[in-house]
Parts: C-alpha cells; sequence; structure tokens
C-alpha cells in the first residue's frame, strides 16, 4: 500500500459522525446544510437527465456551463474570462485540487500551505512529490504575516494552496493581505491554486476578491469553484476550475486521467443556477448570516467565547477561557456527554497546532441551532 494514503487516519469528520450517529447526537461538526437546495435547480437536473444528453459530455465541460461560469464570475467579480480556453468542469473543487497538483508539481517542489487548512490538501501534496512549507495561523484573527511568508517561500517554491474564505476559521482575507500574498508569488515565480469554494457564503456586505484579478496574478493563478457551497449541494460534486491557457492546458491533461467528465444532468442544472438574478444569492447569504448571529449569539449566552466568522457555514469557539486546552477531548466529551457533535480544529493542523479553538457548522434550521444550544447550555468550566 503507498503509505502516505495507508498510513492516513479515519478523518475527525467520519469519527465526530460515527459518534454523533451512536449517541444520537445533533451534528454541527460536518459541513453540509439540512436544507435540499433550491428546488428550481433540482428541477432542472431531473429535466436533464430524463430528456437530456446523458452519454460523454465534452472533457472540459458542456458548453453552456463553461459560458455560464465566465458570465457569473464576470457578473460577480469582474473577471474576464475565454469559456472556450480558461473554464473547465470537474467532478467538485477536492478533484479540480488534485488534478492541479497532480499536473503542477514535480517531486522535490515546495508547495506552500497555510494551516489550519481543509483535510485533503497535505497528503494530496506529498502524494504529487510535493514538499510541504507551512504558514501558521492564529486566532482569534488568522492574520497573514509577511515574516511567516518569508520563512514559508524560497527558490523552489513551486505552488501556493490557498484557502479564501477559509474553511475552517470563517475568515475572509481582504485586499491587502492578498497583494501581500501575490507579491510573494511574483517574486517566487510561483503558481497559486486558490480554493475558493465559499466565494459566496459571505456575510456583512462583503464582496469576494479573487487572487487571480490582483497584479501579476492574471497567469499564474488556478481559480477554483464549487456549485455544491453555491447552491448547498454538496453531493453534486460540480467544480469550476479557471486559468490562463497556458495552464490550463496541464490541468486538462490531468483531469482527462481522473474522472474525464462529470455527470451532463447536473452541469446543466449548475448553468441555470449560475445565472439566476442577484436576488437568489443575496437571499442564500442573508439567511445563513442570519444562522449565524442566531447560533453565535447563543453560544455566547451559554458562555462561550465565539470567534469572529466572516464567511462559509462555520463559527468557531475558543474553549481556553473554559480552562481547557484539549480541542480534541473537548469535543469527544461533547458528543458522548452532551450530545452535540463539533470538530476540534487542531485536525486541520499538520504541525504547531492551535488545541483550544473548536468548530461548529451553523447551516442548519432553527429547530436543530436550538436544540444543540439547550445542550451546550449544560458544558460547565474546569
Amino acid at each position: 500500500m503507498n503509505p502516505i494514503f495507508a498510513n492516513v487516519e479515519t478523518s475527525v469528520f467520519e469519527t465526530m459522525s460515527r459518534l454523533a450517529r451512536e449517541r444520537e447526537a445533533i451534528n454541527l461538526g460536518q459541513g453540509f446544510p439540512d436544507d435540499p437546495g433550491p428546488a428550481d435547480v433540482r428541477a432542472k437536473a431531473a429535466e436533464a437527465v430524463i430528456d437530456g444528453w446523458n452519454q460523454y459530455p465534452p472533457m472540459m465541460g458542456l458548453a453552456e456551463l463553461r459560458e455560464a461560469v465566465a458570465a457569473h464570475y464576470k457578473r460577480f467579480q469582474g473577471l474576464d474570462l475565454d469559456p472556450n480556453a480558461e473554464i473547465m468542469v470537474t467532478s467538485g473543487a477536492t478533484e479540480a485540487l488534485a488534478g492541479a497538483l497532480l499536473a503542477l508539481i514535480e517531486p522535490g517542489d515546495e508547495v506552500v500551505l497555510f494551516q489550519p487548512m481543509y483535510d485533503a490538501y497535505l497528503p494530496l501534496v506529498r502524494r504529487a512529490g510535493g514538499v510541504p512549507r507551512f504558514v501558521t495561523l492564529r486566532p482569534p484573527d488568522w492574520r497573514i504575516r509577511e515574516t511567516d511568508l518569508a520563512q514559508a517561500f524560497s527558490d523552489r517554491t513551486r505552488v501556493v494552496l490557498f484557502n479564501n474564505p477559509l474553511n475552517p476559521t470563517g475568515v475572509v482575507y481582504d485586499r491587502e493581505a492578498l497583494a501581500l500574498l501575490a507579491r510573494f508569488c511574483v517574486k517566487h515565480d510561483a503558481i497559486a491554486v486558490c480554493d475558493e469554494v465559499w466565494e459566496h457564503v459571505l456575510f456583512d456586505g462583503r464582496a469576494h476578491i479573487p487572487l487571480i484579478a490582483l497584479e501579476g496574478m492574471r497567469e499564474r493563478t488556478v481559480k477554483i469553484g464549487s456549485a455544491g457551497k453555491i447552491f448547498s449541494l454538496t453531493g453534486w460534486k460540480v467544480g469550476f476550475v479557471c486559468a490562463a491557457p497556458a495552464v490550463m492546458k496541464a490541468l486538462a491533461k490531468a483531469h482527462q486521467f481522473i474522472t474525464f467528465t462529470t455527470p451532463p444532468n447536473l452541469q446543466s442544472a449548475v448553468a441555470y443556477g449560475l445565472g439566476k438574478e442577484d436576488g437568489y444569492f443575496l437571499a442564500m447569504r442573508a439567511a445563513l448570516q442570519r444562522s449565524r448571529d442566531r447560533f453565535s449569539r447563543g453560544l455566547a449566552e451559554c458562555g462561550f467565547t465565539v470567534l469572529p466568522s466572516a464567511g462559509t457555514y462555520f463559527v468557531s469557539i475558543d474553549i481556553a477561557p473554559l480552562g481547557r486546552r484539549d480541542d480534541v477531548a473537548f469535543c469527544t466529551e461533547l458528543v458522548k456527554e452532551h450530545g452535540v457533535a463539533a470538530i476540534p480544529v487542531s485536525a486541520f493542523y499538520a504541525e504547531d497546532a492551535v488545541t483550544t479553538v473548536v468548530r461548529f457548522c451553523f447551516a442548519k434550521k432553527d429547530a436543530t441551532l436550538d436544540g444543540a444550544l439547550a445542550r451546550l447550555g449544560n458544558v460547565r468550566p474546569l
């Protein structure tokens, strides 16, 4: 067995979800909504599977979806993308990430990773032969510091893997932070693989700034999006990849030998969804912001120290004021003794982990959140 995968422990998401099932707990660990997603988009998928094409679609994706992605990013982010040469459809954002890393990294190349990070990043980097170099972010602001970038980047840096908005912290990086990162990418001739799946899940009037739009980044950025996050249809696994033609040629070759295509009915439905009026996207954000505020307020009333969340489905608490220093032990206690599953943020680090932050998913119905808060109210400090 390949040791990179064979030696990977069972993910904390699966562990906590299993405990939640066994204990009949409220699962606020895994990041998915308990809403079925927009009915009209789902109806388009059903219609397309009955009346549409169900054989192989084009490898790069249906033309209607690639054109819809280009129009969508023009409308919301001011990007000018060629749907024929700069956009590709993948079977989810994780496939897009895997393909990008396999296409861009040669054994021994260094890859800059920001931790806490999505758990797939590090195994994929290592399997591609990359050497990870970590930038460690810390609460409460999770700020990117120039000194940390200077230590992580070198003349061997090939790729920077960057998630914005950032799961699990809920931070949304502003133009100043992005400009700092862009300067390092240009200086070291590195390609930025940008996981921007949460680009529409922003709160308090924020607008997403794609790294590809910054000076010097147009030809050295791989922008990755996700229909699953945009439409709260996490099981659909439809991803978008945007890159300059020279980069896209390599990405397309990797995609060709991983999944090759993505279900055409889902592509048609996503193309329809991306063309929905602005009101849909604004209402989606407003509904999630309301849930964030409701749950954050309830956590504070329970005595928890709540960290800011500017985007994503997640809000975190700092358990240090409770006298707790072990987030894994705390989450195990929560699910076993109080019937609520959460995720220890230390699981998102490869080294030098923060061990006092716990993440909850608030993309749930009011009754689910209120039930969890009633149980969390019984947690006491040491």
